[in-house]
């Protein structure tokens, strides 16, 4: 069921509205006593990660240097990874952020460039679970990855000049983690978007997943009449549990979206 809300966000990307550095302010709202946070910066690479012991830093570089090779390399070989707006087929061998990329832009029907942000927070929190560590959050560029978590979380939802930018927050419950929450935006950001929305965010078990189809649905939302389609598209992609949209003093969600206001 579609849930409508009277009146009253979270690299690189698939495309680019211009090239302008746009400042992270909204990093300033995290409030975690629990965990450790770190910023890293590689290239196009920003990230704010929470970790709930002290990062192994020389790992985490390392790690995202190696991700970001893969990437450009196999760009060298086939343009179409970059530029594509639409899926197209990997080698069977390629890394393995190649593969979930285009598996994600598949299910989504976009371009794999679509999943990057969302792949990498995923793959590196993956790769600091493996090493030891409980509990993981990356932030990349609005693009969440949560590991196991040991406590409820609160996610605020930047909208640029909607009213409900910065007024509403998601609950992720512990005993559904991991997941990864992504948005996409219209108004907001250098990423490449065909629609309107202030704020679309996806709820997935697998944050390549929610990017490109973040990307997707916003791409399909140029006014609150489109919301049904959009929420329709959405949740009819195996793999997401929640969506929700915010175009102006219009709000919208469905699925797995728990929202406190603030």
């Amino acid at each position: 069921m579609v849930r409508f809300h009277s009146p009253l966000t979270l690299s690189v990307v698939e495309g680019m509205k211009n090239n302008k550095y746009q400042k992270r302010f909204y990093r300033h709202w995290v409030n975690t006593a629990d965990l450790m946070r770190s910023h890293i910066v590689i290239e196009e690479t920003d990230l704010e990660i929470l970790t709930d012991r002290p990062l192994k830093k020389y790992w985490l570089k390392k790690r995202i240097l190696g991700l970001r090779q893969d990437i450009k390399n196999y760009i060298a070989k086939d343009r179409r990874f970059l530029t594509s707006l639409k899926p197209i087929a990997v080698e069977l061998d390629a890394p393995i952020i190649i593969k979930q990329m285009a598996q994600a832009a598949y299910l989504a029907n976009v371009g794999p460039m679509a999943a990057v942000a969302g792949c990498i927070a995923q793959l590196l929190a993956q790769g600091l679970t493996k090493l030891g560590y409980g509990q993981v959050i990356i932030e990349n560029g609005g693009d969440i990855f949560l590991s196991k978590q040991k406590k409820n979380r609160l996610v605020a939802i930047f909208a640029g000049d909607s009213k409900f930018s910065g007024k509403l927050n998601l609950l992720i419950r512990r005993d559904l983690t991991p997941c990864g929450i992504c948005t996409s935006s219209g108004t907001v950001g250098h990423s490449l978007s065909f629609g309107n929305a202030d704020s679309v965010v996806i709820k997935a078990k697998d944050s390549a997943l929610a990017d490109a189809v973040a990307t997707a649905t916003c791409n399909l939302v140029k006014s609150h009449e489109d919301f049904n389609q959009a929420i329709k598209f959405a949740r009819k992609i195996r793999g997401v549990s929640g969506v929700l949209i915010i175009l102006g003093d219009y709000l919208a969600s469905w699925g797995d979206i728990e929202i406190n206001f603030s």
